[in-house]
């Protein structure tokens, strides 16, 4: 039985069909789901899916994860997701019925006392709420706020785009404004990690994310000749020196991650993580004052694209004289059908399209 007559809407990302990507429709509804396998194989895949979906599917995350990773097929897994799924919208729909009328006239006093300025959007059905909120770096935030037909006696689902999950604590006495009142909470929690990171976006080219958001911990800096270096911020202590990864030519990056090695002593908590890194690393990062972005988004020497969905390259020759850069995917497709390259585990040995230079490249991995 193939997946794709279960779930036709269910893509493959890649061609190693590591990843699995779109909807499964139950009972006339599209839901959203992913599914991730790094070794290529069940017994390692994890499932995720949209805030809808996992409200839906309360209490059965354990039982699902594990029938994922014994089950003897993708396709024989998407019927028994397919069958506990329809099992419980069934029973949401006869246990969870319309809100009454109470339900509505208790909103809209709850959003009065709570101010309709704060408010962003409600849907039709008054069971959806967006507010807004702004912080003490005068940065807008928004909270998705998904109430139970039964409120206040059950809690609301919330969503954010907080760097940590944010958890709503509830009892039957809250309301709209004890939610409101824990998201400003948690935001102010927050302002030392955006400040910090709002600094290197302001004065530093970030190849990766394209767009940040608030909740993104990460970020690829442009160092220049080719090399990058990304960083991984812990939001709940900021000024700590992050987890670092330099990406280029080795020739290029080997000093670089020399000078960080042997000046860690020197990192100062209290300085800014722009500041630290380049004292430590001894380079002053280009700046959007002085350079272009396209000095730095050079294209893969393989597919002449830079963006590839959402990788950029990150391999680069390491031969001094040629540094061509290349899409990870794309370097370990054009070795690997070259019969003179050579693989050992999950890396390929083979020579530069460029200058036949020796080059290696690990197997990509799902992002």
């Amino acid at each position: 039985m193939d997946f794709l007559s279960v779930c036709p809407l269910l893509i493959p990302q890649n061609k190693e069909k590591t990843m699995y990507d779109g909807f499964v429709s139950v009972c006339g509804n599209d839901y959203r789901i992913c599914i991730q396998m790094p070794s290529g194989q069940l017994k390692s895949a994890s499932l995720d899916c949209e805030w809808k979906l996992k409200h839906t599917l309360r209490g059965y995350e354990d039982i699902l994860q594990k029938r994922l990773q014994q089950s003897p097929s993708l396709a024989s897994f998407l019927v028994e997701f397919k069958s506990i799924l329809e099992k419980c919208l069934q029973s949401n729909q006869a246990s969870h019925p319309q809100p009454p009328p109470k339900f509505y006239s208790r909103l809209i006093a709850e959003i009065e006392r709570l101010g309709w300025d704060r408010l962003v959007y409600i849907d039709p059905s008054f069971q959806k709420v967006h507010l807004k909120s702004t912080d003490a770096g005068e940065r807008q935030h928004i909270i998705q706020v998904h109430l139970h037909p039964q409120h206040p006696r059950e809690g609301p689902v919330c969503v954010t785009e907080l760097p940590v999950a944010f958890d709503v604590r509830w009892s039957s006495h809250c309301d709209l404004e004890a939610v409101y009142h824990q998201f400003q909470q948690a935001l102010a929690v927050y302002q030392e990690f955006w400040n910090l990171l709002d600094e290197i976006d302001q004065n530093t080219w970030v190849l990766e994310p394209e767009k940040p958001t608030r909740n993104a911990t990460r970020r690829r800096i442009a160092l220049g000749n080719n090399a990058s270096l990304q960083i991984d911020v812990d939001p709940k202590h900021p000024r700590m020196l992050p987890e670092c990864r330099f990406l280029g030519a080795d020739h290029v990056i080997n000093p670089l991650r020399e000078n960080l090695n042997t000046r860690i002593d020197m990192w100062d908590l209290a300085d800014t993580l722009l500041n630290n890194l380049q004292r430590l690393i001894d380079l002053k990062f280009p700046s959007p004052a002085n350079t272009k972005k396209e000095d730095f988004s050079v294209e893969c020497g393989i597919c002449y694209a830079y963006r590839l969905e959402s990788e950029i390259p990150d391999k680069a020759c390491d031969d001094s004289r040629c540094g061509q850069p290349f899409h990870q995917t794309c370097l370990y497709e054009w070795l690997r059908a070259l019969p003179t390259s050579r693989q050992s585990f999950n890396t390929i040995f083979g020579e530069c399209p460029y200058c036949s230079k020796p080059i290696t490249v690990k197997m990509p991995t799902s992002r």
